[in-house]
């Protein structure tokens, strides 16, 4: 891998008090800070479930809600271009939504030249459209920046054929192709990003969070998502 775009979900970046917890924040951020050690290239996707969650609520309009969800990726790709840039990370954060006071405007060329300088590029307000999460805003941002790999960290180690921590004998799976991802409709990433990669044959890893040093030094971790049958 040269270069890849890690997806950081918002719930990395809250505790039990607090919607933006600065530990935790910090705590992505040396993460992060093992990839850009590791002499990679990384865009970064953030989040904004930790604040509001657009498709979780019956309460509102969803279309609205899903422009406060985007609000909410905002704030939190703040906080994170912080923490990044007080860690020695040199930065750039995009958003899809015009907020020239807060964020630069993304474009594909500017994330790309960011990228080719050394800095890390960090992407807000996913796609800039309701209706779609930031699985697909991830899947989309690495394929415009041209990243190697698409990289899910998560609260558990792989993907599974069901919950884990509900299902004793749920499978682990070290490889997976797309199709069987759809097919058994495993809760990997949504299925627009998933179709989206597939298409474009961009290989995705969902490994634990835990392991990111693990992904730093190239080991195998996690599941692999590609298109290859072995």
């Amino acid at each position: 891998m040269k270069r890849v775009l890690i997806k950081v979900s918002g719930e990395a970046l809250s505790s039990a008090n607090q919607p933006v917890c600065f530990e935790k924040v910090e705590e992505t951020a040396r993460e992060i800070k093992l990839l850009y050690d590791a002499g990679l290239e990384i865009g970064v996707v953030v989040g904004g479930g930790n604040i509001v969650r657009g498709r979780d609520t019956v309460m509102q309009e969803r279309s609205r809600m899903d422009s406060m969800g985007m609000l909410s990726t905002a704030i939190n790709t703040l906080a994170l271009q912080d923490c990044l840039e007080r860690q020695g990370m040199p930065t750039v954060a995009m958003s899809a939504i015009p907020m020239h006071r807060f964020l630069d405007e993304y474009t594909a060329r500017g994330a790309r030249a960011a990228l080719a300088e050394g800095k890390v590029v960090l992407f807000a307000c996913g796609t800039g459209c309701p209706y779609f999460s930031t699985d697909t805003a991830s899947a989309l941002r690495a394929l415009e920046i041209g990243a190697d790999t698409l990289l899910m960290a998560k609260n558990v180690d792989a993907v599974y054929s069901a919950d884990p921590k509900l299902d004793p004998n749920a499978i682990r799976y070290d490889h997976l192709t797309y199709e069987k991802v759809i097919r058994d409709n495993l809760k990997a990433i949504d299925m627009s990003a998933i179709t989206m990669c597939r298409d474009n044959d961009l290989p995705i890893l969902v490994f634990a969070r835990s392991e990111i040093d693990r992904v730093a030094n190239g080991e195998t971790v996690g599941t692999r998502i590609d298109g290859n049958d072995a």
